[in-house]
């Protein structure tokens, strides 16, 4: 059986494949729209690895994810009341939630750079606030 610690481990990997791809194509000039919309899709693969994170370890806790409509910010709230992030963490990350779900729901062609870069400037930072506070609480639940 895989523990909590090697899914979580596994996710992180991926994430941080992503963005390591991120990175590479955010200061290319001129993007054309497939790469805008490439960049979005990363930026929501982030986004989403951190969601899995949370609710592996909600539900290790046997702390039930919710079935709502609004699910995902009940998600950030419940990681927020049981101490996996912080309150500032989870605000930060409520910016990339907005982000998933407008990429989520509507056209690639709406994407305007402007308003994605200050998204894919500070997603690594968003990151690394996240995996540090999450590898605390694991640090924790192993003692």
């Amino acid at each position: 059986m895989v523990s909590i610690e090697e899914k979580i481990h596994a996710e992180m990997e991926n994430i941080a494949t992503v963005l390591t791809e991120i990175e590479r194509v955010k200061y290319m000039p001129h993007k054309e729209l497939v790469v805008l919309v490439g960049i979005g899709a990363y930026l929501q693969n982030v986004y989403t690895g951190m969601e899995n994170i949370l609710k592996q370890l909600l539900l290790y806790n046997e702390i039930p994810v919710p079935n709502t409509p609004t699910w995902h910010k009940d998600l950030l709230n419940l990681a927020v009341e049981h101490n996996l992030v912080t309150r500032e963490t989870a605000d930060k990350m409520g910016k990339y939630l907005f982000f998933r779900h407008f990429f989520a729901h509507s056209y690639g062609f709406l994407l305007d750079e402007t308003k994605l870069y200050p998204l894919m400037d500070n997603i690594s930072n968003t990151y690394s606030e996240f995996k540090e506070e999450i590898v605390d609480y694991l640090t924790k639940i192993e003692e």
